[in-house]
């Protein structure tokens, strides 16, 4: 049994992106509950490193379960929860600080990112990478599904693991990435040579799951394309083209007939987008009338993870020297 951990964050709106190179691996993994043991986590107390609103964080935490159990996630076989429910995320993230550097988080991409952009950075943002790490460790997580923009973040929790295992004895499991595949890293409509993400100031580069038909059919006919008049894949060449070519394999799951024009191309891309999206706009709405069962589910998800969240912290206390 492998155990799996995939983390969403909730800020701004989950995307086309979001669905395909996360959700829906999370959903397949469902399929062998035998070899997969996975959780699926909100990670709301990230979204603390930076300037917030507090009724508006609690609405989207509910908005992205929903939307994870709209998208098939199967509250009986993979674990919904929020990282904030689990106080175990919380404590481990100290003990971790305990066996981190200050250089080490300070060199941490989106921290330099973020910080660079002026106005007040708080010490979260510092340290979020390490509670990172403690999400993933807590629950003694195998395999974590990462993109390139992740990668550093896992290796630190790796890092930290291993640290911790030689200087106090053996204690967390070392995580393994988990690469999606080529055609799941879904790029910028508008941008295509960057990935599509919820931070993206443009927000015609981002197709939103609850967005509605008419604002899909829109940013799809806006999509950047290029001069070349040919409709093939060619990512150093055709990005955009490339882009729109993989979003159709990914949503109809085979290979595109030939097409002989980018309009064509176009078409076809909004209508498979919208073949994929509609249940899921359906069942969210569905889902939504009674938000108190998606508060259950989650909080029978935090029942349920819990007693292993913490074992690894007693382990890691014991370890580390603290008192029962």
């Amino acid at each position: 049994m492998t155990r799996r951990l995939t983390g969403f964050q909730p800020t701004g709106n989950l995307h086309l992106g979001n669905l395909l190179g996360a959700m829906r691996p999370l959903v397949a993994a469902q399929d062998d509950p035998a070899t997969t043991d996975s959780i699926a986590m909100i990670a709301d107390l990230h979204a603390l490193t930076v300037e917030h609103d507090p009724a508006r964080l609690r609405a989207n935490t509910v908005e992205v379960a929903t939307l994870l159990l709209a998208a098939g996630v199967d509250p009986a076989r993979t674990a919904l929860i929020a990282n904030s429910q689990v106080p175990e995320h919380a404590e481990l993230h100290y003990l971790l600080e305990c066996a981190a550097g200050f250089g080490e988080a300070a060199r941490m991409i989106q921290f330099k990112e973020k910080s660079a952009c002026g106005g007040p950075v708080r010490l979260s943002l510092l340290t979020y990478p390490v509670l990172m790490a403690s999400d993933i460790l807590v629950h003694d997580t195998d395999h974590v599904p990462v993109g390139d923009d992740q990668s550093q973040h896992l290796e630190l929790a790796r890092t930290l693991a291993t640290r911790f295992n030689g200087r106090y004895g053996e204690t967390f499991a070392v995580p393994e990435a988990i690469r999606p595949d080529a055609a799941e890293r879904i790029m910028d409509l508008a941008d295509p040579t960057r990935k599509m993400s919820k931070s993206s100031p443009n927000p015609a580069g981002r197709i939103g799951l609850l967005d509605p038909p008419d604002v899909i059919r829109r940013k799809v006919a806006r999509a950047v394309t290029d001069t070349v008049g040919v409709v093939r894949h060619d990512r150093e060449n055709q990005p955009g083209v490339t882009n729109l070519l993989e979003i159709l394999r990914a949503c109809t799951g085979a290979q595109p007939r030939t097409l002989t024009s980018y309009g064509e191309l176009k078409r076809e891309v909004t209508d498979a987008i919208e073949a994929v999206l509609t249940p899921i706009r359906a069942r969210f709405a569905e889902l939504s009338e009674d938000p108190g069962h998606v508060r259950k589910i989650l909080a029978d998800g935090r029942a349920r993870v819990r007693p292993r969240a913490e074992e690894t912290v007693r382990r890691a206390r014991a370890a580390i020297g603290l008192l029962d």
